[in-house]
Parts: C-alpha cells; sequence; structure tokens
C-alpha cells in the first residue's frame, strides 16, 4: 500500500512537477525511501542533491524563475529546515513560487523539546504564505494541493510540513464526511484584465503625455511583444529593473537598460525629465530615482494589489497581468507622430554606449572588470543564460551585459542575496541542459559556498545536452562591493573584514576534471571566453581583476561625493589605487565632485 510519501511524490507529478532539490536526513527518512522507490519504478522527475539545503532553497526559486513553474525544495527537520529560509525568503521577495516540504519529529514528541524539534511553523510565518503540518494521512492531499495552488496563484513560498511517522504511514483517501476537505490538480488562470473602463482611464492618461518613460519589471516576463508595441505607439523610451532585464531585448534603441546604481545615465535622464510614467510588473524600490512628485502622471499595471502606487503616486493602479493588461490597452492608444522625445533616447544611448565601451578599456590592475564583461557581452551565444551574484559583479551585469530576446538572466533582487548566483546557474542548467549557462561571481560569493557547487556539477555535467556551464570568478581577493559601500558611507575599507584568503580557481577547477583557465593579463581575456565557450566540459574562468574600479553611478549625489573623499582622507588602505583609478575615464568627474562636496562642507 502506498505511504503519505509515495502519495506526496505521485501528487507532485500530477501536477506537473518534475524538478525537486533537496537534502537528505533522518528527519525525512520515509520521503527519502519514496523518493528512491519512485526513482526505481522509473516515475517521471528528477532529484537533484546539491551540497547544502540553503542551495537548494535558492535552487528552487531560480527553477520558479527559469521554468515559470513551482519550484520544489526538500528538507530534514531542525538545522535542515532553517538553512531553507534564506532561499525561500528570495522567493518570497522576488515574487516566486515555491513549495517546500519539510520533516518534523514525530507527532507523539511534539512539545517534549526533542531533538531537532523546531517549532517550524511559527519559523516559517513570516516567509510562506501558507505553511501546514500534516496531522493524519487523510490531510496530506489538501495540505499539499493547496501548498502548490497557494504559491502558484500568489507567488510565494509556502511550507508542508511532514511528521516523521507521517511519512511512512498508510495514505488514506479523503472521505466524504464531516470536517474532511477533498481537494484537486489544477491552476486558475492568472491572465487577468481590469475592467475595461479602467483601461481607458489608462490610456487617456498615457495619451496625453508627450514624454513618457516605461518602467518594466520581471513581472512582465512572457509579454515583450505587448511592452514593445506600447512603446512603439507612445513613441516612450523603456527601462527594465535588473530582474527585468530580460524581459525587453538589449538590441531595441529606445531601451536604456537599468536605472539607479547600477544604471544608465540615459535611464536616469528619463526618468528625470518625463512627463508621465509607465510602471509595469516592477516593484522598483529606489523611488530617488524615479520623476519627482508632480512630475509626471502615473499608470501601473501589477498583478500583485500591494504593489499598485506603492513607489509613486500613480493616477491610474491597473490590477492585471502584465501581458494581458498591454494588449488591452494598447487598442486605445494613439500612435504618437512627434518622436523627438523617443529620438532623443536612442541617441543618448548610443552614447553611453560609448562611454560604457571606455570605461571598459581603461587600465586597470590587473584587469578591469568592466572588460571582462564588456567582452562576455559580444560573445554570449544567442540562447544562452547568464546569472550574478550580489556583489560587485552585479554592477557590471547591469551596465555591461545586453541580453538577447532568446537569452535569459537574472540574480537575487529584493534580498540581494551574496551566494545566489552558483545555486540559479546550476538550477538553470537542470531547467535548460541544452543551453549554455554563465555563471558570474565574486571570489567572495565562490568560496562562501559557490565553489561547494561545483561538486554537483561534477556529479551531473555529462547529462546535459549541451556541457558548457562557465563560472567567471571574478578574483580580486577583496569583497569589493561591502568595501565600496564602506567608502560611500565615509569610512575606509576594513582589512580585516574585507580581504580574502588567496586560492587557485583554475586549480581547483582542473581537480575536478574540468577545465580551469587562470587570465592575469588585459589581452588574454577573449581569448580565455573563446576557449571557455569552445570547452567540452565545465570551465572556471579565474579572472584576475582590479578591487579598486570603481562602480560609478551615473549620477553622483552630494552625500555620496562626500562620504567617498571623507573615507580617503580617514586613510582607506587602497588610497592609492582608488584614486587612480577613479582619475580614468567618467571617474575623474566623480572624484573632482567629491572635493568640491568636502570643500563646500567645511
Amino acid at each position: 500500500m502506498a505511504t503519505v510519501s509515495d502519495f506526496i511524490i505521485d501528487r507532485l507529478i500530477e501536477w506537473d512537477l518534475h524538478h525537486y532539490y533537496g537534502f537528505p536526513g533522518d528527519g525525512i527518512g520515509g520521503f527519502d525511501g519514496a523518493l528512491e522507490r519512485a526513482e526505481r519504478a522509473e516515475k517521471d522527475f528528477r532529484y537533484v542533491r546539491p551540497t547544502h539545503e540553503e542551495i537548494a532553497a535558492f535552487m528552487a526559486c531560480a527553477h520558479a524563475k527559469f521554468s515559470g513553474e513551482v519550484g520544489v525544495c526538500i528538507a530534514t527537520s531542525g538545522p535542515g529546515g532553517i538553512h531553507l529560509l534564506n532561499g525561500l525568503y528570495d522567493a518570497k521577495m522576488d515574487h516566486q513560487p515555491v513549495v517546500a516540504i519539510v520533516g518534523q519529529q514525530a507527532r507523539v514528541s511534539l512539545g517534549s523539546s526533542f531533538q531537532q524539534q523546531v517549532n517550524l511553523e511559527r519559523l516559517y510565518e513570516d516567509v510562506a504564505g501558507y505553511v501546514e503540518t500534516v496531522t493524519a494521512p487523510m490531510q496530506a492531499q489538501l495540505v499539499l494541493d493547496r501548498a502548490i495552488r497557494i504559491a502558484a496563484a500568489n507567488r510565494c513560498p509556502t511550507v508542508v510540513i511532514l511528521p516523521n511517522d507521517i511519512q511512512n504511514a498508510d495514505m488514506e483517501a479523503p472521505s466524504v464526511a464531516h470536517f474532511v476537505s477533498r481537494t484537486g490538480v489544477g491552476h486558475p488562470s492568472t491572465r487577468l484584465t481590469p475592467p475595461a473602463d479602467e483601461i481607458k482611464r489608462a490610456a487617456s492618461v498615457l495619451n496625453a503625455g508627450s514624454k513618457v518613460a516605461m518602467l518594466v519589471g520581471e513581472g512582465a516576463y512572457g509579454a515583450t511583444d505587448e511592452v514593445l508595441a506600447v512603446a512603439e505607439r507612445l513613441g516612450a523610451g523603456i527601462v527594465t529593473s535588473l530582474l527585468g532585464k530580460g524581459v525587453v531585448p538589449g538590441d531595441v534603441p529606445y531601451h536604456t537598460q537599468q536605472s539607479g546604481l547600477l544604471g544608465s545615465k540615459p535611464s536616469y535622464d528619463m526618468l528625470e525629465g518625463c512627463d508621465t510614467l509607465l510602471m509595469v510588473g516592477s516593484n522598483y524600490p529606489y523611488s530617488e530615482f524615479l520623476p519627482k512628485t508632480g512630475q509626471a502622471r502615473g499608470v501601473q499595471i501589477d498583478l500583485s494589489a500591494a504593489n499598485l502606487s506603492l513607489r509613486y503616486p500613480m493616477e491610474v493602479n491597473l490590477l492585471g497581468d502584465a501581458k494581458a493588461t498591454l494588449a488591452a490597452l494598447v487598442e486605445h492608444l494613439d500612435h504618437q507622430d512627434d518622436r523627438s522625445w523617443q529620438d532623443g533616447i536612442v541617441e543618448a544611448m548610443k552614447t553611453w554606449d560609448d562611454v560604457v565601451a571606455k570605461e571598459a578599456e581603461t587600465e586597470a590592475n590587473p584587469i578591469n572588470p568592466r572588460y571582462v564583461y564588456h567582452t562576455l557581452n559580444s560573445r554570449l551565444p544567442e540562447n544562452s543564460i547568464v546569472t550574478a551574484d550580489a556583489g560587485s559583479t552585479a554592477d557590471w551585469y547591469g551596465q555591461h551585459i545586453k541580453l538577447g530576446r532568446n537569452m535569459m538572466g537574472n540574480l537575487s533582487g529584493s534580498l540581494a542575496s551574496m551566494l545566489a548566483s552558483m545555486p540559479y546557474a546550476v538550477a538553470a542548467k537542470f531547467a535548460h541542459p541544452d543551453r549554455p549557462v554563465v555563471c558570474t561571481i565574486g571570489d567572495g560569493a565562490f568560496q562562501m559556498l559557490g565553489m561547494n557547487e561545483m561538486l554537483t556539477v561534477k556529479r551531473h555535467w555529462k547529462e546535459w545536452a549541451d556541457p558548457r556551464f562557465i563560472v567567471l570568478v571574478l578574483h580580486n581577493n577583496d569583497l569589493t562591493q561591502v568595501s565600496w559601500e564602506m567608502r560611500e558611507a565615509g569610512d575606509p575599507r576594513y582589512n580585516t573584514s574585507q580581504l580574502l584568503e588567496e586560492m587557485n580557481y583554475a586549480g581547483y577547477a582542473q581537480l575536478l576534471g574540468f577545465t580551469g583557465i587562470r587570465v592575469e593579463h588585459k589581452d588574454d581575456v577573449a581569448g580565455a571566453w573563446d576557449a571557455a565557450f569552445a570547452a567540452d566540459r565545465p570551465v572556471i574562468l579565474d579572472v584576475v581583476t582590479d578591487p579598486n574600479v570603481p562602480p560609478l553611478p551615473p549620477h553622483i549625489s552630494y552625500a555620496e561625493a562626500k562620504g567617498f573623499l571623507s573615507a580617503l582622507l580617514k586613510g582607506d588602505p587602497a588610497e592609492g589605487a582608488v584614486i587612480a583609478n577613479s582619475a580614468r575615464g567618467m571617474a575623474a568627474q566623480f572624484f573632482a565632485k567629491a572635493k568640491d562636496a568636502l570643500s563646500r562642507d567645511k
């Protein structure tokens, strides 16, 4: 007879969920045994065991991002369940559907302070949109079905807790009885469209504008054609959030990429100068980079009511799916004959592309990290997937990588977790084994947990239809992003906290049977990328880069400039290199502003 665990695996497959990321333990042992039985029976699923439960949760979140499906992660009781939290918060804050299946001690032990007994329902109550313990076999169907349905509909993580003695109990089908719920499989459609009168009211606001800026986020994935149709009708420019980077192809001439600290000057100028703002599927948090209050009329489209009019006072709020709502909206939009606004954006972006190229070419000691990304951008295969961590790699990814229509890219957004790049990349490869994947990661994040996951890659890479899995490690022995944040705050970099242990990352790759390429000179960067994409196995590209190349934002505030120079005057250990690099290219303007800011403050 089937156990509760057997039933849950079969039910996951019935829900069309076939990828599970987990780590074993005695607290989830009954479920692990059911996975083994299901694998022997050749059931339609894939269980991937990474090196840590935290990685499993990040992989589930990334799977949701790269596949559009609900991600599934599995952990044992106690510490295993606790380790899931970081990845589950990543899913919560980036609005991704994930179901976590977590073991618990036997029901009879609950309340006795038994070993590894943690109050999991209380632990997960903030992160999960639904968390429930299965207390009887007949309840398993209800709890699992609700968890999957809520995760998908509300785009959030949910948690199913399985006590140890429930896992191996005989499954009981829900009976027709009082208190018993009988549930079914199937997702409700989220292709919601606002009422026609609201669509027309939004159209009237947009039609009245002559300088329309569109801010497009991850919620608009799948609506690329509709986004472009609206922009073409209105003569608008498009800014994408970092998570929404891949929604709009990088070769669209009026797509100015990102705004804010990781963004472009044309994006900054567009949002500063627009008279109308259309925000689509984005919860962009940095309001200082949005139009001033009263400057622009606003329309927002979002599937979450909680996000509407949250960052900017919108005149019309449209609760609906981006694709369906934009398709309805475009029918009511006038064609803007005057293209001077959009043409100006196109010309500004041409100038910015030249600036970015020159910044990449500036000399550094030994290699400018911008140059590494700039060189990668021109070599990306048309169906590639790129990931970044939340350190300085996010700066270079934002400013130098342009994703084509068939490419994908992502990172930990609102949580901005430092170590997500590697689990995101591995999950992308399991979701799309026929596509090349490039993981861009700092040496700090690689040492944290990233290098562990190369063991998972070693275990599985020969199964992938396309073996290209390239890990770019920015090797600078510094927690670079935090070092720059210290300087911006007016404090010198603290070597004890910031410096990393030296390691041969290319040698580590060779130890695992991969290709390891160490690059110490700028002239070798292009050839290293070519060799990496031509390799017949995974590659670690160990590029020695300069930690003192400043991740300059497109607009320097007085406070940022003052803080930066104050840090140097307090004795930053890398003061000479920072000043030298800041004196090159556009950084010269930054340093001059810093000196002026400090002198005005005295």
